[in-house]
């Protein structure tokens, strides 16, 4: 119930869901004043959201910096974080836009900077089918001829909360013992480090897939964007993600 009730909640708080209250509640409002500050409203959060330099701006701030991993130094494990792939109507998966988080972890196993790699993720959707996402990447994994010895999976996992405490309970049972590195999204990785030091398991971050911050100060930048809107979503649910999880035991 919590699980669901978080969901709901969640999706009352992204920047495009007011922008469109607002509106819907313009159209029906008779008063004439009170429709045109609406409307006004409506039109100031649309143009603040839209614009990718505000996001941009944001997320350098936001944004986990690159971590610059000592050459000599070995790792025993590559924790990577779900939500970089997806499925389709018939539960076939495919990599989406935050792939990189793959990328990534793969690379350090492949380089020998980490001895294994974990893949944690089971599915965050409200009506779940039989998809895993944890169990359709181990598939890929071994299509790149990664032993079954190197690759621990934990499909269990609906949010990051459970990620880290089904993680630390499988590195616990396989008997793998520090450092880890944690692979997800810069723009995740916040409240992702936050979540696994409350869940007791001090990890490394290893940020990737930088969504916003980087482009160059360019006229396109002020234009609005569709996707701004969309990527502030990701950010919306992180910060506020962030906050619940400060003030959360679990």
């Amino acid at each position: 119930m919590k699980f669901i009730l978080s969901k709901v909640l969640l999706f009352f708080l992204f920047p495009l869901t007011w922008i469109g209250v607002l509106f819907i509640i313009a159209l029906f409002v008779k008063n004439v004043k009170i429709k045109q500050r609406l409307l006004i409203a409506t039109l100031i959060l649309f143009c603040f959201f839209s614009i990718p330099l505000i996001l941009s701006i944001y997320a350098n701030c936001w944004d986990y910096p690159e971590t610059h991993l000592n050459n000599s130094k070995k790792y025993s494990c590559a924790i990577v974080l779900g939500g970089f792939s997806s499925s389709d109507n018939n539960e076939q998966g495919y990599f989406n836009g935050s792939a990189d988080r793959y990328i990534q972890g793969v690379q350090l196993y492949e380089s020998k900077k980490a001895s294994h790699i974990l893949i944690s993720s089971g599915s965050g959707d409200l009506l779940p089918g039989e998809f895993r996402e944890a169990d359709w990447v181990n598939t890929q994994l071994k299509t790149m001829n990664i032993p079954d010895s190197s690759v621990l999976i934990e499909n269990r996992s609906r949010n990051i909360i459970e990620n880290a405490l089904f993680t630390r309970k499988l590195l616990q049972e396989k008997h793998l013992s520090p450092s880890y590195l944690l692979v997800t999204s810069a723009f995740h990785m916040r409240r992702s480090m936050l979540i696994f030091k409350k869940a007791g398991l001090e990890v490394i971050p290893y940020p990737c897939n930088y969504l916003a911050g980087r482009e160059k100060h360019k006229f396109d930048l002020f234009i609005p964007a569709a996707y701004t809107l969309y990527t502030w979503q990701l950010y919306t649910k992180e910060l506020v993600g962030y906050v619940v999880a400060a003030i959360s035991k679990f």
